[in-house]
């Protein structure tokens, strides 16, 4: 899960397909079919042949097979696409190909990764990718590069070529989502921090909190972790040395989190997120999702931190594109910001939870995994 204000996302911006009936079927994130296409293409490369269906490995361990949709070999370059399966999840991108281009690059130059038709360009700052990059996340790069390195390294070959995304049709399904809002420009981003979608459904994943709090209760632990996701979690899970059993799925949903434990209390929860997330919990929202919550920016001016600064910084804020922009400015003017955020996120749980004996700390990170602010 991404841990932004408004995260650069494939979820449909306004309405919901109607749940399925039955057993939810999980998909696959474009990182992970721009990850398999691109082990295909770059197979074909070395070897002359296009492995189908081709396997790769995710964060998780998890290793899902895909069958190519598309192949192409030339002089100097190989080419393969994945249809998106997103299982029952509601994303704009279901059906899409996602094709990776690949070719040689000169030794030393690294792995390079560019945007084809249909994949966005970052034009705004505040994304955890640069102004002028091509809209592929840092888990997908992460993954892609993996697969690059390992098949180099079993052919006695350097990891130096270039991988440009392409998702035919992207720029005008990209209008359906965050994307424009955010400066991403000409089309959609490659996603993903572990390879699988998730069908989104508030009930089924709410259910999956609460029985993990059913579970931690059962076993005497004491001290539980809700976090956004896996970044903070792990950041907030060494901090405090927890135990597997005390970590609980709670992702978007901190309302559902918090509303269980008043009526089945654990004595000390931890919530942790991204400034963002934590942002919009400081305000008062309990589900934490892009499409149902979004940051004001004039929550961060009306904190007392912010009083003394100039307008033309005021300003800036007011204007800013993602709450990570308005960090940075707070940084540049020697402000904590992270800190007020994490008492607000506290307040917050505090009231929800209603007297209820759970003891509550909040931990935000950056996107690294940093710990920039704490509340207990």
């Amino acid at each position: 899960m991404t841990e932004a204000a408004k995260p650069a996302s494939n979820t449909p911006t306004e309405g919901r397909t109607e749940r399925p009936e039955g057993p939810l079927r999980t998909g696959w994130t474009t990182g992970a079919c721009a990850t398999a296409a691109t082990k295909a293409a770059l197979t074909a490369l070395i070897t002359g042949e296009f492995p189908d269906p081709v396997t790769i490995r995710l964060p998780r361990g998890e290793e899902p097979a895909f069958a190519l949709a598309f192949e192409t070999l030339g002089e100097g370059y190989a080419m393969a696409g994945i249809v998106k399966d997103a299982g029952d999840d509601p994303d704009v991108t279901h059906g899409a190909t996602v094709i990776a281009s690949v070719r040689p690059l000169p030794p030393g130059s690294g792995i390079r990764f560019a945007a084809g038709d249909g994949v966005g360009t970052v034009t705004r700052p505040g994304l955890p990718i640069p102004v002028g990059e091509a809209a592929i996340n840092p888990v997908p790069r992460s993954m892609m590069s993996a697969e690059v390195m390992a098949l180099c390294s079993e052919h006695g070959l350097t990891g130096d070529v270039e991988i440009s995304i392409s998702i035919p049709g992207g720029d005008e399904i990209a209008r359906q989502t965050w994307n424009p809002r955010l400066g991403i420009v000409g089309g959609l981003s490659i996603l993903g921090t572990t390879g699988v979608v998730h069908p989104f459904s508030c009930a089924a994943w709410i259910h999956s909190i609460h029985r993990g709090i059913d579970v931690a209760r059962a076993e005497g632990i004491t001290h539980v972790l809700g976090a956004t996701g896996s970044t903070s979690e792990k950041a907030a899970q060494q901090l405090h040395g927890l135990p597997d059993g005390a970590l609980l799925d709670m992702g978007d949903f901190a309302g559902g989190l918090l509303k269980y434990l008043r009526a089945h209390p654990i004595p000390r929860l931890t919530i942790a997120g991204g400034f963002a997330k934590m942002a919009k919990l400081a305000q008062g929202a309990l589900d934490l999702h892009s499409s149902r919550s979004q940051i004001d920016n004039n929550f961060f001016l009306s904190l007392p931190c912010m009083e003394k600064l100039e307008q033309y910084v005021r300003n800036r804020i007011q204007s800013a594109n993602t709450a990570m922009e308005v960090l940075e400015i707070a940084n540049e003017n020697g402000i904590d910001l992270a800190a007020p955020i994490a008492e607000g996120a506290r307040r917050t749980a505090i009231e929800t939870l209603r007297g209820a004996p759970v003891e509550v700390d909040v931990v935000v990170t950056d996107r690294r995994g940093k710990i920039i602010g704490r509340a207990s």
